[in-house]
């Protein structure tokens, strides 16, 4: 075990599978010459060659069409979006054609690619850059959407979606690029897709989050405990597929449940989450179902970012106003 980075962690990923398969290459803005805006795919030009670590031009439906047509001809592209939020460039590729293409071809061809492509706040980028935009992707059919929120969790799990032979939108939090270290295993391993992770354990409520948002869980279960009140917290790492029986077990043990998103509350994934333990945990829970998360306003300049995103005081506050309700 090595205590590392995730943005270290992800890179040394890239570096193994790639220097196992060379049927894996990267493409996307800035990850050859450059090695990336934040350094995750550093070195790799280098060490494998202009053919297998391509600059794209700025243009992100180019990107993903072009990876869309390395999968189809029997590679597998990891390809780098440089923010979620400039996807949009790029959302009739990955709707429409990466996701459906095994079924529009009848099963005849799949789409073995990765797409990679930071989110969230807590680093101050200009606007347009941090949104969580998460829930947009986890309603397009045909498209795995995995959310570490470890280094661990991050290069397992891209390990695993490099070798899917399914689409897989892989997101990776800004704010864990550098500020998130944890023990990571020497050598190659991989994490499976659709298997979440309790972090921390507790009898008195139950809160749900992923990627950057399981560190401000934790945070605020650490203090909570120091008020009496103990909470178990699930990092779901992969929003779709997603573990409904470790987030179901785990609510109906503790009866309370509180979500904790970075996007705002309208339409985002917390409402799919709520939605699930309503359903799976009714005669379980104890009190109304708490989503935690960023206004439904667009994401502001950086100065005011603090105000928009979640922190630590919010969820304890949240969650001490739950423990209040009785059923």
């Amino acid at each position: 075990m090595t205590a590392q980075t995730m943005v270290e962690s992800i890179r040394g990923c890239l570096r193994e599978e790639m220097a196992r398969d060379e049927s894996i290459l990267v493409i996307g803005e800035d990850v050859g010459a450059l090695g990336g805006v934040f350094r995750a795919t550093d070195g790799l030009l280098a060490e494998f060659g202009p053919d297998r670590v391509v600059d794209m031009p700025l243009a992100e439906a180019v990107i993903v069409g072009s990876g869309i047509g390395l999968a189809l001809s029997g590679l597998r592209p990891v390809v780098e979006i440089q923010f979620l939020g400039f996807a949009h460039q790029a959302f009739h590729q990955i709707g429409q054609q990466v996701a459906r293409m095994r079924y529009r071809s009848q099963g005849r061809f799949a789409v073995p690619i990765v797409i990679r492509a930071p989110f969230g706040g807590g680093v101050r980028t200009p606007e347009m850059h941090s949104d969580a935009f998460e829930a947009y992707y986890t309603h397009v059919p045909g498209l795995k959407v995995v959310a570490p929120a470890t280094a661990r969790d991050a290069k397992g799990l891209l390990a695993q979606a490099i070798q899917d032979d399914d689409p897989v939108l892989f997101l990776e939090p800004l704010k864990g690029y550098r500020l998130q270290k944890d023990e990571v295993d020497d050598g190659r391993f991989t994490v499976p897709i659709g298997r979440a992770r309790i972090a921390r354990e507790g009898g008195d409520v139950t809160i749900v989050a992923w990627s950057a948002a399981v560190g401000l869980a934790l945070n605020a279960a650490d203090e909570l405990s120091e008020r009496g009140i103990e909470a178990t917290v699930v990092d779901l790492r992969s929003l779709v597929p997603f573990d409904i029986d470790t987030l179901t077990a785990a609510v109906s043990h503790t009866g309370r449940a509180v979500i904790v998103q970075e996007a705002p509350l309208t339409g985002g994934f917390g409402a799919e989450i709520a939605a699930t333990i309503q359903a799976s945990c009714f005669y379980s829970l104890e009190a109304p179902i708490l989503r935690i998360s960023a206004p439904d306003t667009p994401y502001p300049l950086a100065g005011i970012e603090d105000m928009y995103v979640p922190d630590t005081a919010r969820v304890v506050s949240g969650v001490a106003d739950l423990m209040a309700v009785t059923a």
